[in-house]
């Protein structure tokens, strides 16, 4: 017996768009379901189990930033936003609230593809991730290089890829200045342009899921001004 089709959902209010990738990812062994507008996607995240979505960032009514906001309130899934328009703020704002990655119209749909399968890939990996293959970071911190995540104590990170990244960097080296262009280097690996605006944004996010699990008050990620900022461990 063989494994059914993993699910994807595709918010997109283009009709041809979306049926041009729900059979692009049909032929690839997917299984995909189509919503044209933002509250539908969000009824069936809620109701059905989905590996991916694949979003719009221009939906009616509940657009795809809200949409994607509203999901990294309760999960993980790896989520591909995909818009026509391709201004900075654009791509900030789409990976700032928790997108794993962002495509921009027109595109290859076997890019598309290629690029879900590599979120997937990923998201299993943190799945898998075992406490024996943890690696002991300062500070009760630890990194899981299987399954790509930080764990503080016996609790994973909610964290996106961007973000584990960025952290990684910053846990394995206490005490080191990092400045924004380094620590570019290791969140944009596939080298996409962006600017040290989007280190900032990150860092405030992983400022917010640090926030209840380490002693109230200690700031493990500092600013230093001018410069970066530097990873302090708690006692």
């Amino acid at each position: 017996m063989t494994d059914a089709p993993r699910k994807i959902l595709i918010a997109e209010d283009e009709a041809k768009i979306a049926a041009l990738l729900a059979d692009y990812l049909r032929s690839s062994g997917f299984d995909p379901v189509c919503v044209d507008n933002g509250q539908e996607a969000l009824h069936r995240l809620q109701g059905g189990a989905f590996s991916a979505l694949l979003l719009d960032l221009m939906l009616p009514g509940v657009d795809g930033i809200e949409v994607c906001r509203q999901v990294r309130q309760y999960s993980s899934l790896p989520i591909l936003m995909i818009t026509a328009r391709v201004e900075e703020i654009d791509r900030l704002l789409g990976l700032e609230i928790g997108a794993d990655d962002y495509i921009c119209k027109p595109f290859s749909p076997r890019e598309v593809v290629a690029r879900l399968r590599a979120q997937l890939r990923r998201a299993e990996g943190r799945l898998a991730g075992l406490p024996g293959q943890l690696t002991a970071a300062s500070g009760g911190f630890a990194i899981d290089e299987v399954g790509k995540r930080v764990f503080f104590g016996d609790q994973p990170l909610n964290l996106t890829q961007v973000e584990y990244r960025l952290l990684r960097a910053l846990v394995s080296q206490p005490g080191r200045v990092f400045s924004r262009d380094h620590l570019l280097d290791h969140v944009h690996i596939d080298n996409r342009d962006t600017s040290d605006r989007a280190v900032d944004s990150h860092i405030k996010n992983l400022r917010r899921k640090l926030q209840g699990l380490v002693p109230s008050g200690h700031e493990c990620i500092g600013a230093v001004y001018g410069v970066g900022y530097r990873f302090d461990p708690p006692e």
